[in-house]
């Protein structure tokens, strides 16, 4: 039988596996360098500086709203305990006759203690408190901080939102034709010019006395 010659159906003759194709590194997209690094964004010194500024302003309001509302604040309180000293000497005066006579802070916290009468004389036994205490500020002129028991020291006062002791005044000497006391505060400034009109009454022309609070004035 004559021989098979190979042809292309032999196994032998099969095709070798084709290879992928290699991209060349040149034929890689590549992205503008605009786009892979953006610009950056931060503040120039103006802009800073302009911040600042802002921020300056905006804290100096805060600060004057803030000590204006405090001002205001104490100015209520003074007002009240004004009002409050007041009652009590009216309660004082029905109980004894007259009002404290002093110009003694001092003394004028004892006798609404119940410790002394109009005339700075002690009551023995103690008479009837006309004041409750314990809702005023009370220490000694020299250590305003420090509170202390005016039953215990004959030396404390009473003193106002400043921590300045209140003033008073009821017939200290001379002819006294004012009908009721003299009671105040001199107010946050500090100054007071204390001479009396005669008769015994408020001068308020003086420019130490004028934010100075007055019991019994609008």
């Amino acid at each position: 039988m004559p021989e098979k010659t190979a042809g292309a159906n032999s196994p032998r003759a099969s095709a070798s596996p084709e290879r992928p194709a290699l991209l060349h590194p040149s034929s890689v997209l590549r992205l503008p360098s605009s786009v892979s690094r953006p610009p950056s964004s931060g503040f120039t010194l103006l802009e800073l500086l302009a911040v600042i500024a802002i921020i300056a302003v905006l804290t100096g309001i805060v600060i004057g709203v803030g000590r204006r509302a405090s001002e205001a604040g104490k100015v209520a309180r003074a007002k009240a305990e004004l009002a409050a000293l007041s009652a009590a000497l009216e309660s004082y005066k029905r109980q004894y006759g007259d009002y404290p006579q002093t110009d003694d802070n001092a003394q004028l916290l004892q006798a609404l203690i119940g410790k002394l009468g109009p005339t700075r004389l002690a009551l023995s036994p103690a008479g009837r408190a006309q004041l409750e205490a314990a809702k005023f500020t009370i220490a000694l002129t020299a250590a305003p901080n420090t509170p202390v028991d005016p039953f215990a020291n004959a030396s404390a006062v009473l003193l106002d939102p400043w921590e300045q002791p209140y003033r008073y005044v009821y017939k200290t000497g001379g002819t006294w034709t004012n009908p009721s006391f003299v009671l105040y505060s001199i107010g946050a400034d500090g100054l007071d010019s204390p001479t009396l009109l005669s008769g015994g009454f408020i001068d308020v022309a003086p420019a130490a006395n004028a934010d100075n609070l007055y019991a019994n004035r609008n």
